[in-house]
Order: C-alpha cells, then sequence, then structure tokens
C-alpha cells in the first residue's frame, strides 16, 4: 500500500551526510521572553520612572517563563531535575494569578554584568541546573556565577529570565540584593515623602500662629 507521503519526501543524495543534530537540545529559548519585557513593560519605566507596569502584561511575563521550566520538565532526564523544574514553575504560579505592582527581579544590567567563568575553569561534567546540558557541548557557552553563597553556575540563557522576574538564586533561593536595595530605595522615598509633609504642615501651623 503506497504511503500518502509517497512522493513528497525530498530527494536524498548518495554519498551526502546530513548535519549532526545541535548538541544542545533542552537549553531555554526565551526571545519571546525577552520581547515582551522590552516591548511592553520596559519602555514605561524609561520614560516615566513612576508608571506601573499592566499586571496582564506583567502576568504574561511569569507565565512565559512558567511555560520554559515545564516544557523543560516534562522531558527532563532526572526525578531530580525534573522536581527542581517543578518548584520553580510553582514559585512563579502566585505571580501569573497575583502579578506585584511591577518586576521584583533584577535588572538586565545586573545580569549583564555577572561573573562569567572560562571554559578552561568547567570540567567535561559539569552541568546547568535548569537544563542539565553539558556546559562545555556548547562551543560558545555562557555560564553565570551567581552572587550567593553558593556561588551556583547556570547557562546564562537559561538563569536570566529568572533572575529578571524573580531576583533570586533559583538553587538556593537567595536573594542577590537588587530587590532588598529597591525596596531599601523606596521605603527611603516614602519616609523622605512623610517627612516632607511633616515640615510643610508645621510651616502652615506657624503661618497661623503669625497672623493670629
Amino acid at each position: 500500500m503506497a504511503s500518502q507521503y509517497e512522493g513528497k519526501l525530498p530527494h536524498l543524495e548518495h554519498n551526502i551526510k546530513t548535519p549532526p543534530p545541535p548538541t544542545r537540545r533542552r537549553q531555554i529559548d526565551m526571545s519571546t521572553f525577552t520581547s515582551h519585557l522590552t516591548s511592553t513593560i520596559t519602555p514605561d519605566h524609561i520614560t516615566n520612572p513612576h508608571s506601573i507596569p499592566n499586571p496582564v502584561d506583567l502576568s504574561a511575563a511569569f507565565r512565559l517563563v512558567q511555560d520554559q521550566f515545564l516544557t523543560l520538565a516534562s522531558s527532563a532526564p532526572s526525578q531530580e531535575n525534573q522536581s527542581f523544574l517543578l518548584s520553580l514553575a510553582q514559585s512563579l504560579e502566585e505571580d501569573t494569578l497575583h502579578p506585584p505592582t511591577s518586576l521584583e527581579g533584577t535588572s538586565q544590567e545586573f545580569v549583564d554584568s555577572l561573573d562569567r567563568i572560562p571554559r578552561k575553569s568547567l570540567s567535561p561534567d559539569d552541568k546547568c541546573p535548569i537544563c542539565m546540558e553539558n556546559f562545555l557541548d556548547d562551543p560558545y557557552c555562557l555560564v553565570a556565577e551567581l552572587p550567593c553563597g553558593g556561588r551556583h553556575r547556570l547557562d546564562l540563557e537559561c538563569v536570566g529570565p529568572w533572575l529578571r522576574t524573580k531576583g533570586t538564586c533559583p538553587c538556593c533561593r537567595a536573594d542577590l540584593g537588587e530587590r532588598k536595595k529597591r525596596k531599601e530605595a523606596e521605603e527611603r522615598e516614602k519616609q523622605k515623602g512623610k517627612k516632607q509633609e511633616v515640615e510643610e504642615e508645621e510651616e502652615e501651623d506657624d503661618m497661623d500662629g503669625l497672623y493670629a
């Protein structure tokens, strides 16, 4: 019985070797996340630092990252890796359902400034905890070392979106400092505003007393 695809397959010439499949098949592709972040969330903060991102856009950003982890978990090479990926996805669930008023993760400048590990310092068995691919399988690998207590090393492509959305080390969940600094700065601004209001009220009282 003739196949429905008969005559539709490309002609294969003899003695021509097909190119080998890519060696790094599980690494995260977050081009959609980056495009979403730069086109719908970041511009408002550049033109107006006090603007609040649309909750729908923020929820979509968290969902994009979550979907990637769930996709990787579905083909995880070990139970340990699958559990790890599912825990990351679960931690993003609350953010997708009830997004914060702003991204609490790190800035892109922070991600770009992370220490990079040279190839000569990596061993053949070193893997990214997220995609579980050997670093050295990629001839152009970008391995970042996070400034956490464990100095965890991950593929920059894999960890970047997590850092932008959560601001913690995905392995030990240590706060990498930017969220704390930002919250402290916001608190200082709030206290500064309150102090200014008190001073203005005191000036009004002084003026009232002067003309009483």
